[in-house]
């Protein structure tokens, strides 16, 4: 039998020497930019919600302009909302 040279990631395997996994971070803090504002940081979350916002107030933080979506929403309620 020939021997075989194991490379680091092979003996770590084979002597259950990997490191720890972390957990998930569920919810973290991500810089970003608006126009007139100094300092930002968002809210991120991994979840598999959304955020609705009100077209007045993305409209007030001069972001870009939207595009039309069909989509459809189950609130938490269980109640179906369609956009106009």
């Amino acid at each position: 039998m020939a021997r075989t040279p194991m490379n680091e990631h092979c003996s770590a395997v084979i002597l259950n020497k990997l490191l720890r996994k972390l957990g998930d971070p569920g919810k973290f803090l991500t810089p970003c930019q608006f126009p007139g504002m100094d300092k930002c940081l968002a809210l991120a979350d991994l979840g598999a919600g959304i955020n609705l916002m009100p077209l007045s107030l993305w409209e007030g933080l001069s972001l870009s302009k939207l595009t039309p979506t069909c989509m459809t929403l189950k609130l938490a309620d269980r109640s179906v909302s369609k956009p106009i």
